[in-house]
């Protein structure tokens, strides 16, 4: 527990065999349960998970692949039935520092958030993100600022911090399960009134090829003005 709250890691996973034991392995010790929700990988994401043999662990199998976003809703909803008060968010494939989880847990523990984004724009070593994803993420949280009503400057990272109750006030069968998720998640959030805040997170880049599309592009704006539009009809 951290600060007498339970907390929950949600593990979101996609053929990451070669990464996401160590994911596991390097959360803290203070985290009381995580949960990897493996998409229906095509190598053995489940197994490598679970070959450290963490008590903390749970791993859920979706049938079919279904997108990072789909993902997310059984993975809180697995750490509310095991008490979680807050649950975070890290990737699978090792992109998220976990010295960086006391901070961004901290605006909800302090009563001041209910949805915390990280933000690597904001951290010392930014420059380590290749710059077109730096200026892309920049320009994609100016624009989801601007939709949602919210001060954001990293709307795409996913390295998050949610309180239980605001889970299960989200209706997250509808989150748009795929790129462009975290768009669309912080526009439920502002939706139901939640309190959004960012805390710098360290950039993590070890020369992985980022599956961004051109197409994700047009999927993100497009989701953006949803969200704009969901905020004007109130």
């Amino acid at each position: 527990m951290i600060a007498g709250r339970r907390a929950a890691v949600v593990v979101p996973a996609y053929d990451e065999q070669a990464r996401v034991g160590a994911t596991v392995a390097r959360t803290p010790a203070w985290v009381d349960d995580v949960i990897v929700v493996d998409d229906a990988s095509r190598d053995d994401t489940s197994g490598a998970a679970r070959a450290g043999a963490d008590p903390r662990l749970a791993v859920a199998w979706l049938g079919a692949t279904r997108g990072v976003g789909a993902a997310l809703a059984p993975g809180y909803r697995a750490a509310r039935a095991r008490g979680a008060d807050v649950v975070a968010v890290m990737a699978g494939d090792g992109q998220m520092d976990p010295h960086d989880l006391p901070a961004l847990l901290a605006p909800i523990l302090e009563g001041r958030a209910d949805y915390v984004k990280g933000n690597r724009l904001l951290h010392p070593r930014a420059a380590e993100m290749p710059a077109l994803r730096r200026l892309g993420s920049g320009a994609l949280g100016r624009a989801t600022s601007w939709a949602i009503g919210a001060p954001l400057g990293d709307s795409q990272c996913g390295y998050t911090a949610i309180t239980g109750a605001l889970i299960d006030a989200l209706p997250l069968e509808r989150m748009f399960p795929r790129y462009g998720y975290p768009n669309d998640l912080l526009s439920m959030v502002a939706c139901a009134g939640g309190r959004i805040a960012e805390v710098p997170v360290r950039p993590v880049y070890a020369g992985e090829r980022s599956g961004l599309r051109p197409w994700h592009i047009a999927v993100m704006l497009a989701l953006i003005a949803r969200a704009r539009a969901r905020r004007a009809l109130g």
